[in-house]
């Protein structure tokens, strides 16, 4: 089975990586699978056994995701998204995909919809048309208006053969972010949260009993950054902040210079990250998917900071659906203070580890029988 999956990150790089994810699920099951990404460039990120098409790549201006910026950081032009269309329509073509997967589009990307609906026609057009499913993380950004949420609905009934869920509905289900309507009901598969294999504790027991600090690997959370640095001088305990970003080298400067001659750890991103979360006290990070997934596989002390600038509230929603389990609370960042982050720490620590033994966590293995079920079985 050869597989297409398309993704573009914008922001941060959770949707490349669970994209990644999947591919790599389909590639240990013996598939031929190509990732086709149109955000910048990841090199840091696990690309074993894909092939990369890399697209032209585009950012948001922050969290303005209608205003995209092209490499040298002025706005996108008609000529920079033709040649992004054509490349992609090229190499849809070259590929000759039994699996097409859109990562968020249609319920998201729309700024995208050109792009992606030249991609769909042209699988529409080939000889033998490749099952085309679309793939969304647990919480979406719900619709602003009526039209939005009738617009996705349209394109999921032209093109599309199923709506990969990648949840666990007894957790979060669709509908508590978007309008769930019987048309979209019967194409939806629930697959279990995607997620790598859980990691082994740090052979190095790097960050054991310490408060781990982080916001991803893009460059947000400045300010979660300065209040932990706040927070840190109220603790006993030994904080550790990982700052993503292609900016990371001046953020950490700058939080240096805050915490003066604080006993603290400020560095940048690091691959060790969930080995790093077995041996640490606690976790006070943001609440994007792969974060929240990585706290309840290890079952970590959690205090959620979720990501809400421009008006976001993605992860205020799945941070609210998570806050219900022991030891995980959520502190808005309207509400962060040192004060209270600090308490909050200290409050999760004693409540103590969760066990997430009846998690449905191999959402990566069910996505791809799915996947070779809709292709006619494995290769």
């Amino acid at each position: 089975m050869k597989v297409l999956i398309v993704v573009t990150h914008l922001l941060g790089t959770g949707h490349l990586s669970r994209a990644l994810t999947l591919g790599r699920a389909c590639a240990r099951a013996g598939h031929d699978v190509w990732v086709m990404s149109g955000g910048r460039p990841a090199p840091h990120m696990d690309y074993t056994g894909l092939h990369l098409v890399q697209l032209p790549s585009i950012a948001s201006d922050g969290t303005n995701f209608s205003r995209l910026l092209q490499e040298d950081s002025t706005e996108v032009d008609d000529a920079l998204m033709q040649r992004r269309i054509e490349a992609a329509v090229s190499s849809l073509r070259d590929i000759q995909p039994d699996v097409i997967v859109t990562e968020l589009f249609p319920f998201g990307r729309r700024s995208l919809s050109n792009e992606f609906q030249a991609i769909l026609q042209a699988a529409q057009e080939m000889n033998i048309r490749p099952r085309i499913v679309c793939s969304i993380r647990d919480i979406l950004a719900p619709p602003s208006k009526p039209s939005k949420a009738e617009k996705a609905q349209a394109l999921l009934t032209e093109y599309y053969d199923a709506v990969l869920v990648h949840s666990d509905p007894g957790i979060v289900a669709l509908e508590e972010s978007w309008p769930v309507t019987p048309e979209v009901a019967k194409l939806l598969r629930y697959t279990g949260f995607v997620s790598p294999p859980a990691s082994s504790p740090h052979p190095d027991n790097v960050a054991e009993g310490e408060v781990l600090v982080s916001a991803g690997g893009g460059s947000v959370g400045q300010a979660l950054f300065e209040c932990a640095v706040d927070a840190a001088r109220l603790s006993d305990r030994h904080w550790r902040l990982l700052v993503g970003g292609a900016d990371a080298a001046q953020r950490i400067e700058a939080l240096q210079q805050r915490a003066g001659d604080l006993d603290i750890t400020i560095e940048g991103v690091r691959p060790d990250f969930r080995q790093m979360l077995h041996g640490a006290a606690a976790s006070v990070s943001m609440c994007g998917y792969n974060t929240a997934l990585d706290l309840l596989q290890t079952g970590i002390p959690a205090v959620l900071v979720p990501f809400d600038d421009g008006g976001e509230v993605e992860q205020t929603l799945r941070a609210k659906s998570l806050a219900h389990q022991s030891a995980m609370y959520v502190l808005t960042a309207q509400d962060a203070t040192a004060e209270m982050m600090a308490a909050l720490v200290e409050k999760v620590i004693q409540e103590g580890r969760r066990h997430g033994d009846d998690l449905q966590m191999q959402g990566a293995d069910q996505t791809v029988k799915i996947l070779e079920s809709l292709a006619g079985g494995p290769a």
